[in-house]
């Protein structure tokens, strides 16, 4: 492979090592022989929760407590990074939907609702995921509209959310609610954890562009009665949970990101030398060298820039406002690095780049939602410009 040059040995241990040989494995056995025919289907078997837990993939990072294998920033880039090199956006999205949907539960939650939540979920039992886009918003969150209402010992949630990953198939659901009818802005934000069999919980599957093994949904919530022990925090406290679960969101589609860059820039190589045109090989063609060494460069940067990053997140957590900038522009500098390695990838596998079933031709319409999702490219820049007070 040409993306194997030796780890900087400040960034990865052995351990991390390890980890990244069992994750590749698990790819390549349980997600790239099936990564086309699922996306045909527009789904995948709820089986591969279990068998990423059983790997111990979905409890990183999380306490062992509840069946979690507490570990460092830097598996959970490794794992986003190895995963993403089956390019399927898709099987990814909806995998990886508990990281954004349990971590406010975990932080947040009670003690009572933690042991019933997050076991199963870490077991791939259950499917978590998080709402707080609204058809109306879309990345600013502050806008939302979505009310709770406290009807004694419930609350009682009506609105909409929208573009939601594993919406159509999630048993819990971390929600954004406005609790503060006054409330504007940042203030009246609160998180609740609705269940997936709630009454009045509406679900529409959404049809998309790219990501066709993950399930999106449209949710609409009419009368729905949750608990208010299943309010997670306090009321009006939920707008910094919010963007503190961005911050990792981000980093892992960076992370992603990078993998999906490495995936096409070695399929576009591989089809680059078994192609022959003229008499030669394609790769013997300098035009093509120089794309596929543009392709390594804009990868290997951005790979770069991500791994600095986690491995800061890790060490230097006293510079917040520096953090956060980094993080946005390390998104930045990753889905911009997988624009032009799709873009590339099909330009070099010609017609067979435009024809379903190849990795390239997958991550070309999926990668429109990792510059938008998480945060858009307009909105990255504009949050780290106010962090670095230009």
């Amino acid at each position: 492979m040409i993306f194997e040059l030796p780890p900087a040995p400040h960034h990865f241990t052995p351990e991390h090592e390890a980890f990244r040989t069992s994750v590749r494995e698990f790819v390549r056995r349980e997600i790239e022989p099936h990564a086309a025919a699922w996306d045909e289907a527009g789904s995948f078997p709820r089986e591969l929760y279990r068998k990423a837990a059983a790997l111990g993939l979905l409890g990183i990072g999380y306490p062992e407590e509840y069946g979690g294998t507490p570990a460092d920033t830097m598996f959970a880039v490794i794992a986003a990074e190895e995963i993403a090199r089956a390019g399927s956006g898709g099987v990814q999205a909806s995998l990886g939907s508990l990281h954004i949907g349990l971590p406010p539960v975990l932080a947040l939650g009670s003690a009572e609702l933690k042991a019933r939540v997050v076991p199963p979920v870490l077991r791939g039992e259950k499917i978590a995921a998080l709402a707080i886009t609204e058809p109306g918003g879309g990345s600013d969150v502050a806008a939302l509209r979505t009310r709770a209402v406290r009807d004694g010992d419930h609350y009682v949630v009506d609105g909409e959310k929208t573009f939601i990953t594993s919406g159509m198939r999630a048993d819990f659901i971390t929600v954004a609610v406005r609790t503060d009818p006054a409330g504007r802005g940042a203030g009246g934000i609160s998180l609740l954890l609705v269940e997936g069999a709630t009454p009045g919980l509406e679900r529409t599957e959404l049809r998309k562009t790219g990501w066709w093994a993950s399930d999106t949904a449209h949710l609409r919530f009419s009368g729905c009665r949750v608990p208010a022990a299943h309010l997670l925090g306090e009321e009006g406290q939920g707008f910094k949970a919010i963007l503190r679960n961005f911050n990792h969101e981000r980093l892992v589609m960076a992370a992603s990101a990078v993998g999906y860059a490495m995936a096409c820039t070695e399929e576009a190589l591989g089809w680059a030398r078994e192609r022959r045109t003229f008499g030669r090989a394609l790769v013997e063609h300098q035009v093509i060298r120089h794309k596929l060494v543009d392709m390594v460069r804009h990868a290997e940067a951005a790979r770069a820039v991500v791994h600095d990053l986690a491995w800061r997140l890790l060490h230097e957590a006293g510079d917040e406002a520096a953090l956060v900038a980094r993080t946005c522009l390390a998104k930045i500098q990753a889905t911009q690095a997988m624009e032009f390695c799709t873009k590339e990838a099909v330009q070099i596998l010609g017609g067979m780049g435009y024809m379903r079933g190849s990795k390239s031709e997958r991550l070309y319409r999926e990668v429109k939602v990792m510059v938008i999702g998480g945060g858009s490219e307009e909105v990255m820049k504009d949050l780290a410009a106010r962090q670095l007070g230009l």
